[in-house]
């Protein structure tokens, strides 16, 4: 097999929610992403994009996590680049923070908490 045929060519997150419609809005009206598909009616399974960025929503019965401990370990659900961390944060009004924006020794980034507590790391370099 030649070396380009073994390119990895991108990693897509799956967001587990308890509510699809929900999250959709979410991702949609919060966060400026738009809906490439839905599947099931209702939805058991959709996907968003907003730019390059794609991120796949998948239905559960009820959250995976034990209570608690995404906040504490700050397990994320998504690492998501953006190229003006500055301009995407300010356009976020009214959205629950994880973590404001804030300088890392590896970038800046902030986190956002969506409607099911998954924890989506915008990040910039």
């Amino acid at each position: 097999m030649a070396e380009g045929e073994r390119e990895f060519l991108f990693a897509q997150p799956h967001i587990f929610s308890t509510d699809i419609e929900r999250t959709l809005r979410f991702f949609t009206d919060v966060l400026g992403f738009a809906v490439d598909f839905t599947y099931g009616e209702p939805p058991t399974y959709a996907e968003v994009f907003r730019d390059a960025a794609r991120v796949s929503l998948r239905l559960v019965a009820e959250s995976p996590f034990k209570e608690g401990v995404r906040d504490r370990d700050e397990l994320l659900s998504a690492l998501i680049r953006v190229r003006d961390i500055d301009a995407f944060a300010a356009s976020l009004r009214d959205v629950p923070l994880h973590l404001p924006l804030t300088e890392r020794p590896w970038g800046r980034e902030l986190i956002v908490k969506d409607p099911d507590g998954n924890l989506l790391c915008f990040h910039n370099d």
